[in-house]
Order: C-alpha cells, then sequence, then structure tokens
C-alpha cells in the first residue's frame, strides 16, 4: 500500500474524483462527479483509491455518506494544491442485502484500492471478511459496538487492520428528555430490528437504566422496513406512552411511518440520531452524523498517510446536542424549551 505520499511533493494534477451517488442501487455504475476535472493519466497512477460502501439507503447513512464525500474532496484539493496526490473514491450502495455488500468489497479488494470507509454495522462487517488476507485497511463508520461486533479489539487499540468511529449514545440523557416531557412516564415501547448488533447492545444496555426508574418495557422487533407500521401498533396497543428508536437502519428506513403513527395517537418518539429526529421523531441528544462522516474521512486520510490502525483509537462522538422537531411538538401540544436540560439551548428543526 502507498504509505507517506498525501503531502508528498510530485506534480500536481487536477482532481478526479470517481463515485456513484449515496442511496443508488448497487448496479449503478461510478461517473466522473459534476464540476470536478479529470486526472491525466500520469496523476491518476499516483492517486489514492478509496471505496465506500453504504450498507442501505436512509437519511442517516446518506448524511454520513454524503459528508465522507464531502470531506474528501476537500482534503484531496488541499493534498493537490500542496504538491501531493489526489484521492479518487467510488461509492457504492449494498441496499441492505448480505450478498451484494459482500460483492461490493470483493470487488473493491480485486481492484486493488488503498482503503475501503465501509457505512454501518453490516457493511464494516462485510468489508473485514472481503479484506482478510490483504494489507487492505478499513476506517468503518457509524459502528455502534465495534468490539462486540469483532471488529475492534477495544477502543482504544483495535489491535487489527481497521479503525474508524463510532455513533454510541448514551441513553441515559434520551431517557431524561423523555422524563422532561413526561415526568409519570411508565411504560416506553422499544422497537428494533433484532439482526442489527447494534441494536442488540443499545437495547440490551438500556434495560437495566429503565428498571432502576421503574419504567417498564415493551418491545416490538421488525426485520424490514415494510414491518414498522404494525410494530408501531403494536406498541401503542401495549400501553406504550412513549417509544425510543436505537440507531437501527430497519427501522430508520420507516421512520417516517413511524413518526406519523405515533404522532397520530398523541404518542411522543425519542430517537438516536438527529437524522431520525428530522424523520418526524420528536427529540434525542445524540450523534451529528455531518461531524461522524467527517471525522471518519480525517481518520481514513492520517491511515492512508501511514497511521497504524491497529493503534489509531476508535472514535466516539457524542457531543451531546439536542435536536427537537418543533412541528412535532407542536402537534403532540408538547413546549420544546422544556427540552433546554442544560441551559445551552437546543437544535430545532422542522
Amino acid at each position: 500500500m502507498k504509505k507517506n505520499r498525501l503531502f508528498a511533493a510530485f506534480t500536481a494534477a487536477a482532481l478526479a474524483l470517481s463515485l456513484a451517488a449515496c442511496g443508488s442501487s448497487p448496479a449503478s455504475t461510478a461517473s466522473t462527479a459534476s464540476g470536478s476535472a479529470p486526472a491525466s493519466a500520469s496523476a491518476a497512477a499516483e492517486s489514492f483509491k478509496v471505496g465506500i460502501v453504504q450498507y442501505t439507503s436512509h437519511s442517516s447513512l446518506d448524511e454520513i455518506c454524503n459528508a465522507i464525500q464531502s470531506e474528501l474532496t476537500s482534503l484531496s484539493e488541499e493534498s493537490l494544491a500542496a504538491g501531493g496526490p489526489a484521492i479518487q473514491f467510488e461509492v457504492q450502495n449494498g441496499q441492505a442485502d448480505t450478498a451484494t455488500l459482500n460483492d461490493i468489497c470483493k470487488l473493491f479488494v480485486s481492484d486493488g484500492v488503498d482503503l475501503i470507509i465501509p457505512i454501518a454495522t453490516p457493511a464494516a462487517t462485510a468489508a473485514a471478511a472481503a479484506v482478510q488476507g490483504t494489507d487492505i485497511p478499513l476506517v468503518y463508520s457509524a459502528v455502534t459496538d465495534p468490539v462486540g461486533a469483532q471488529l475492534a479489539d477495544s477502543m482504544e487499540a483495535p489491535g487489527q487492520n481497521m479503525t474508524g468511529t463510532s455513533d454510541y449514545i448514551d441513553t441515559n440523557k434520551i431517557l431524561d428528555l423523555a422524563l422532561a416531557a413526561n415526568p409519570e412516564l411508565k411504560t416506553l415501547g422499544l422497537i428494533y430490528n433484532l439482526g442489527e448488533p447494534n441494536s442488540v447492545t443499545t437495547i440490551a444496555n438500556m434495560k437495566p437504566v429503565l428498571e432502576e426508574k421503574g419504567i417498564t418495557a415493551v418491545e416490538s422487533t421488525v426485520t424490514n422496513a415494510g414491518e414498522v407500521q404494525l410494530a408501531t401498533q403494536n406498541l401503542l396497543a401495549q400501553g406504550a406512552e412513549a417509544i425510543f428508536v436505537p440507531i437501527d437502519n430497519t427501522v430508520a428506513d420507516g421512520m417516517a411511518v413511524l413518526a406519523t403513527t405515533a404522532i397520530e395517537a398523541g404518542v411522543p418518539v425519542y430517537t438516536a440520531a438527529d437524522s431520525m429526529v428530522r424523520d418526524g421523531g420528536l427529540a434525542t441528544t445524540g450523534v451529528n452524523y455531518t461531524k461522524l462522516g467527517q471525522l471518519t474521512a480525517q481518520m481514513a486520510v492520517d491511515i492512508l498517510n501511514g497511521a497504524d490502525p491497529a493503534a489509531t483509537p476508535v472514535q466516539v462522538l457524542n457531543d451531546g446536542i439536542t435536536t427537537v422537531n418543533t412541528t412535532t411538538a407542536a402537534a403532540l401540544g408538547i413546549d420544546p424549551e422544556i427540552f433546554d436540560l442544560t441551559g445551552e439551548g437546543y437544535i430545532a428543526v422542522e
């Protein structure tokens, strides 16, 4: 793999960024980005090649993917200005299909990419399998529990040829939001996909906290986005006074339906990501996915420039910013100001 060349001096060339848009089908063909100039043949040989594989299409992962591309573009321009190589990247989307994810990652390996950026735990797992026996590093994004997913020996020292960013959330802070709106909350609905390790870990960590607070958990699980509405109705039938959604790709894909169904019943939905609040959830104190994507891209460039992924700590981005959907709050008759628990304000979205 090319090392220590990102800002090494050699003849500068125009930037080439090859990509397929986030959210596109896995069969889409990578194309030259609009507004970018094609690189010369000699420059292309001195460019880094990065493969980006997105697990599926929904607002949270799309936000991460777009942020990664923007940051890589910016860093590549800086490199070129300093007389270094461009960063070429190609984006493919697995559309939540395991076989497709595996095929994409194998193709990246056979194409000889210098690094792979998988977005979300299932994509990271597929990429980790594909790079076995090679020296291609991974810098994953939005993997909630890298250790539990066997993608890191520890958060501080991953110990493998991979590192990245985690969207781990402090569920205590989200519960504080729910209790601010309803101090008498006794039943909380949990909706998630049992097949997503990130969700299972979050729910498992949350249950003891609920028990300590005297809140009963009722659950409804899904296997695909088409089941979200029925699962939501099931929670409501079980007496859920509020609903919590972890960082779950399946539920995120059906978030708009979940939010609409819950709002019609007068039940607030608290989420683990600000993107799901934009899709109709009431509030969150959690991850800003644009920042997460930017940080992932920065780490990827560090690895391309010679940093050892095995010794690069996994970064957890949880800045604790509260985001409130004011349209949802109005529909539920809730004053959004009650969510300003720190006196530092909140981000209002509609």
